[in-house]
């Protein structure tokens, strides 16, 4: 006998999505990732490849804190779940090889959202180059999902925050502030985002920066290095008292959100963006003045840009455009704040 919901539909069993999960994603053995076995028993058996160690991280992706399931198209919450997750690795300068999800959804969520949410994150995976291993499932009535990935960096290459010192440069990828700005319009919309629309773009899909901490890490390009998760006034901030160091920022020298923004907000709101809005998932790294040539001004593509200098000063101080000196604020990404 069949159990019925209220809306006259089969209900959804909990093996019955673990199935749908398992046939929608790439699992790992098709990524060279070390599993020897994954989804389909208790636990996954990984083994890292000689030589390497083990880069741990684990991330929440919440309905009503980082997306909204009402303006968010599935797919993109897929993407990004998995993406953002994946930038913690990139920032140690290591690789990902495999990733755990964890998700709870409301019965309504459980045909057509979730079909092109793993849609979304099956493109993110194969993107990624990294399967899904195994996970858990459960049922609520807001959609929570937590990912846990599996990375691999070479033995002894790892990159941390702490290792900035006195008069090392600042450097930034990309552009920073267009992820906050997407966020803004979103929560000013009153309909479904439309993917495609490049104002969204960075917002929507994310693209850690995994080859570029891959080639610092290997060369030794960088004293530390972490990703740009919450803002840069917050994230530069924790990268000093990491290093036990300061640091000075030249406020004209910031990539803020490009042109294409102008119709839709003005210059003091890109750099506002810029400084404290979280999402882009760039790499912030330090590189010290004897590798400082050896730093390009694009790699594949993606702007390098040198913004300020570690100093022995405590705190993080920005030079406006005057000339003067001021303390910069804290004012990125907080849960407990926000």
């Amino acid at each position: 006998m069949k159990i019925r919901t209220t809306n006259g539909r089969p209900a959804v069993s909990e093996s019955g999505l673990i199935r749908r999960i398992e046939r929608a994603s790439p699992t790992s053995r098709n990524h060279n990732s070390g599993l020897k076995l994954a989804i389909g028993d208790d636990a996954a058996i990984w083994k890292p490849r000689a030589g390497f160690e083990t880069v741990l991280t684990t991330d929440w992706f919440l309905q009503g804190t980082h997306f909204l399931r009402e303006l968010h198209p599935p797919d993109s919450v897929g993407w990004k779940c998995l993406a953002r997750a994946v930038s913690d690795v990139a920032a140690m300068g290591a690789e990902p090889r495999c990733f755990l999800l964890s998700l709870s959804l409301p019965e309504n969520c459980t045909r057509k959202w979730l079909d092109d949410f793993l849609r979304g994150m099956k493109r993110a995976a194969e993107k990624l180059h990294c399967g899904l291993a195994g996970g858990d499932t459960t049922r609520r009535d807001q959609i929570l999902i937590n990912i846990t990935v599996i990375g691999e960096v070479e033995r002894g290459k790892a990159v941390m925050r702490s290792g900035a010192q006195s008069g090392d440069r600042i450097f930034v990828s990309g552009r920073l502030g267009e992820a906050e700005i997407g966020w803004k319009l979103t929560k000013s919309s009153k309909r479904l985002l439309n993917a495609r629309n490049e104002l969204f773009r960075k917002h929507l899909y994310p693209e850690p920066r995994i080859r570029l901490g891959l080639w610092l890490a290997k060369n030794k390009l960088v004293s530390a290095m972490m990703d740009i998760s919450d803002g840069l006034s917050s994230d530069l901030s924790r990268l000093c008292r990491a290093s036990e160091v300061g640091a000075v920022i030249n406020g004209k020298n910031i990539p803020i959100p490009s042109s294409k923004f102008l119709s839709k907000v003005s210059e003091m709101e890109r750099f506002a963006a810029a400084l404290h809005g979280g999402d882009d998932y760039e790499l912030l790294f330090c590189v010290s003045k004897k590798h400082l040539r050896k730093i390009p001004s694009k790699f594949l593509g993606i702007a390098l840009t040198e913004i300020g200098e570690i100093t022995n000063r405590p705190g993080v101080r920005l030079v406006d455009s005057a000339g003067n000196s001021v303390p910069l604020r804290d004012g990125g990404w907080d849960p407990f704040r926000n």
